[in-house]
């Protein structure tokens, strides 16, 4: 992972992968996400092992049974303007492969979240705080153990 001159470059870097993302919550992030090395430039504080890819083959048919034996109910956010078609192929099929695991999940609430892309938590934080506590207070209401 490479290092930064500044905290401006940073924030560029967080936007240049989030356009969406405002200049000033970037400023923030930036603070947060980098720290200064001895040789005075900023350094992304995330793991470089997240860019690799995982020892193990992903197999969706394990994950799915997996998937069918979550109790709890689950809240599933997604982004409108997701870029996850550039791995799981043309919009129109995709669709059809996230909606058939969606329906692995026994108690799954599916929301879409407008004007966001893979990072919705930088995107639209007040709109998925909503989404979130609007689901907990319907969990609550149904069992108030849960």
């Amino acid at each position: 992972m490479r290092a930064y001159a500044d905290l401006s470059e940073v924030a560029a870097r967080l936007r240049k992968t989030n356009p969406r993302l405002p200049l000033d919550r970037a400023a923030f992030l930036a603070k947060h996400w980098s720290a200064q090395n001895a040789a005075g430039e900023w350094e992304i504080l995330g793991d470089p092992a997240h860019k690799r890819t995982g020892p193990l083959l992903y197999q969706a048919e394990e994950i799915l049974a997996c998937w069918r034996k979550v109790t709890a109910p689950v809240l599933w956010v997604e982004a409108a303007d997701t870029n996850m078609w550039q791995w799981m192929g043309p919009k129109e099929q995709a669709r059809i492969e996230v909606d058939r695991r969606l329906a692995q999940l026994n108690n799954v609430t599916p929301r879409m979240m407008p004007d966001a892309g893979h990072m919705l938590h930088h995107d639209q934080p007040a709109l998925l705080a909503e989404m979130i506590e609007s689901f907990l207070r319907s969990v609550v209401a149904v069992d108030p153990v849960a």
